[in-house]
This record gives C-alpha cells, sequence and structure tokens, in this order.
C-alpha cells in the first residue's frame, strides 16, 4: 500500500467523515489522485461510503469512512507512576473492552515491563482472535517517537526500548509516544483543541507535562523534547524535585504535591474525610482525593486549591512565551474539572500582562481515560500501514 492510501486512512481515523475534497485539502493531495486512491481502498474494503452530505445548493457529495471491523482494533496501554491501564478501541475509538488498571511503582522497570506484558497477553486473549492492527504506548519520559526508545531509562532496561521489546514478543506493530504529547494529539483531533491551530495542553497528573500545538501540529522542539513544563524553576520551596533539581514546578503543582500535602496535615492531626483512610491504609491515592474534594472535604479543597494557583504561575509564563489561542488542563487532574478555574485565572491575573491574558482561553479537558484515548492515537498516527498489515488481519479474520 502506498504512503497516499496509507495518509488517507490516517485521516478518515483523525476527521471521521470526509468527502473527497475534504480529503484532498486535508493531505495536500490533488482530487484525482486521491479519487483514484478512495476507489481501490472501497475494492479493498477498507473504506465504505456511508451516504450524501447535506445540499449545498450543488450536487451532493458522498462522504466516506474507514471499514472499522476490516482493520481489526487497536490496543491502549497508558503508563505512569504508579499505575498501567489498557483497553482495546474500534477506529471509531469506541472501547471494546473495560479498562484494566495495575498499580506499580515505575522505577521498578523490570517488574513494570512484565506486568505490561501479562496484562497485553491478556487483553489479546479477550479479543476472541479479532485481529489486532497496532498497540500503542504513553508513558513519561524523554521518549523519541522515531526510534522507539525512552531516554530516560539506561540502554539495558527493559523500558529504554520498550517498543521493540513488545513488538517482538507479541509480532503486532508497537508504536511509543511521550504521554503529555499524545495527550496533546488526542485532545487537538477529539477534544478542547479540535478547532484550534495554538493550544497548550496541560498533562495535570503526578507530575506537570504539557504538549504543544503550534500551527495546527505537535511542537516537539529541536531534540523531540520540548514540553518540560514541570522542570520550569519556578517554585518557592526548597523541596527536591524528581530530576534532582530544586525549585521546579512540579514540587508545588502536581497531584503528588497535593497528596504530599494532605498528608503532612494529617500527620500532623488536622480533621478531615480522609484520616481514617489515612490512618488505615498509610497513604492516600488519587480515587480517595477525588471523592474527599467531591464531599467537600476542606483539607483537600486547600490543597487542590494551593496546586491550581501555582499551575496559574506557570500558565502565566507559558502565555508570555507562546501567546496561545487556548490553554487546556487535562490529564489525569482535569478530573478536578471546573473547581480548578478561579484559583488558575487569578494566578494568570497576578502575574500575567493582562493584554496577553485576554487573548487566551483557558478550558477543562470533559475528556475520560484521556492517556488511554492518546495511546489509540498515536498507534494510528505512527502506524506504518500497508499491504502486508491488512494480508495479516485478513489471515487472522479468515
Amino acid at each position: 500500500m502506498d504512503s497516499l492510501k496509507s495518509s488517507i486512512l490516517k485521516h478518515l481515523y483523525f476527521n471521521s467523515t470526509q468527502s473527497i475534497a475534504e480529503v484532498s485539502d486535508g493531505i495536500g493531495k490533488s482530487i484525482p489522485l486521491v479519487t483514484r486512491a478512495i476507489n481501490e481502498l472501497m475494492d479493498d474494503d477498507l473504506i465504505a461510503e456511508i451516504g450524501l452530505r447535506a445540499s449545498t445548493g450543488g450536487r451532493r457529495a458522498m462522504n466516506f469512512a474507514l471499514h472499522t471491523v476490516a482493520h481489526g482494533c487497536l490496543i491502549a496501554v497508558a503508563i505512569d507512576q504508579y499505575s498501567v491501564s489498557v483497553s482495546a478501541f474500534d477506529l471509531e475509538n469506541s472501547p471494546l473492552s473495560a479498562v484494566v488498571k495495575n498499580a506499580i511503582e515505575l522505577k521498578e522497570e523490570e517488574q513494570v515491563f512484565a506486568i505490561i506484558v501479562n496484562m497485553i497477553e491478556g487483553l489479546v486473549a479477550d479479543m476472541d482472535g479479532r485481529a489486532i492492527l497496532a498497540i500503542g504506548i504513553t508513558l513519561p519520559g524523554f521518549v523519541d517517537a522515531q526510534t522507539g526508545v525512552n531516554n530516560s531509562y539506561a540502554p539495558a532496561s527493559s523500558l529504554h526500548a520498550l517498543r521493540e521489546n513488545i513488538r517482538e514478543r507479541f509480532h503486532i506493530p508497537t508504536y511509543i509516544e511521550n504521554d503529555s504529547s499524545a495527550i496533546a494529539i488526542a485532545e487537538k483531533y477529539f477534544g478542547a483543541a479540535r478547532s484550534v491551530d495554538d493550544a497548550l495542553v496541560i498533562n495535570l497528573n503526578w507530575g506537570v507535562g504539557l504538549g504543544m500545538v503550534i500551527q495546527g501540529g505537535l511542537f516537539r522542539g529541536h531534540s523531540g523534547f520540548a514540553g518540560e513544563f514541570s522542570h520550569i524553576p519556578l517554585a518557592d520551596e526548597n523541596k527536591l524535585c524528581s530530576c534532582g533539581k530544586k525549585g521546579c514546578l512540579e514540587v508545588e503543582a502536581s497531584l503528588h504535591c497535593a497528596i504530599d500535602d494532605i498528608q503532612e496535615s494529617l500527620a500532623n492531626g488536622e480533621r478531615s474525610y480522609l484520616e481514617d483512610i489515612f490512618s488505615q491504609e498509610k497513604g492516600i491515592q488519587f480515587e480517595h482525593l477525588l471523592i474527599a474534594y467531591e464531599k467537600g472535604d476542606q483539607l483537600t479543597i486547600r490543597a487542590i486549591k494551593k496546586i491550581a494557583h501555582m499551575l496559574g504561575k506557570g500558565i502565566a509564563t507559558l502565555i508570555h512565551i507562546l501567546n496561545p489561542q487556548k490553554i487546556i488542563v487535562s490529564g489525569r487532574g482535569a478530573a478536578f474539572g471546573e473547581a480548578l478555574v478561579p484559583q488558575i485565572l487569578s494566578a494568570v491575573q497576578e502575574y500575567c500582562i493582562p493584554r496577553l491574558a485576554r487573548q487566551t482561553k483557558l478550558e477543562i479537558s470533559d475528556m475520560a481515560d484521556v492517556q488511554l484515548l492518546a495511546s489509540a492515537c498515536i498507534a494510528v498516527q505512527q502506524l506504518e500501514w500497508s499491504k502486508k498489515t491488512n494480508n495479516q488481519l485478513s489471515d487472522k479474520t479468515a
């Protein structure tokens, strides 16, 4: 399969139904070339006609979409510092399985690799023979999507060449991306950045990641590692960051910081909905934090307000440097919703030039399990779509 057909299939995944003219405009190829390629893809049963567009006064154009069953499914793997989640999606991003999650300590590298393998094995078995088009993996670190290497790990680690290790284990096309970059891609095509050319997507999680959509595309920087928002030196605390430096934004603006703050207060005898959980389990998990917040627990509200204000300080810096159209707070921490907005905007007002601040819209993402969707997105985006791939799918579904 040539690159034109691969581009058309990817374009239809990210843009759903499209006319020939829209596909032509989207991938920058002529209408005759696109028409011929689409007809061949229809002959191969890889795309389908799905009806005529609404009339605009002339001849109604035909809509086309992926024939999702013919392409098989995507396995999505989302990894953060304390958990691995897996799920399967079809090419309309509809889940085909429940989300399976396991607790981990990401620093326990070989143990984490074994858990990832076991979880993928279980999911493949649950697909009951359904063809698998690709595996997409997202995780923190200095991930080089082209080489498939995570440079945050030593070459001897199974997580260093995670893409190749999973490919060799399952013989399925596998792709990898930094979690925050992938989330920005998901928000660009399916979320709050869909109609925006210049947007900054903040991944509020155990750290504070950043994916930058500039002029409609993901900005990676010279070496591919742009977006280390967590490590901008804006914090006043003398606390050591995970990177080994002091003063990083992460130590005052992450979910880690909020939980540390709550646990310190509980240890000092402050009253809270969380005190029994803290006493019994010797720690607070994110799920506990979210429930406490929803119940109006004052200690939790104070901690979330504190990190939101610091996040706003960091956002003010981003506005000064990049002047984006929109800033989107996504990731796990977006579950706190609009409650984050007043503190963020208060800090932006305090630290940002008003003329610039007024030109940037702040939005909290409402995408649930966004990192899993992001993993599916990067699998398609990086996929080496070929005749061989689809022949393998035909063999599996025969």
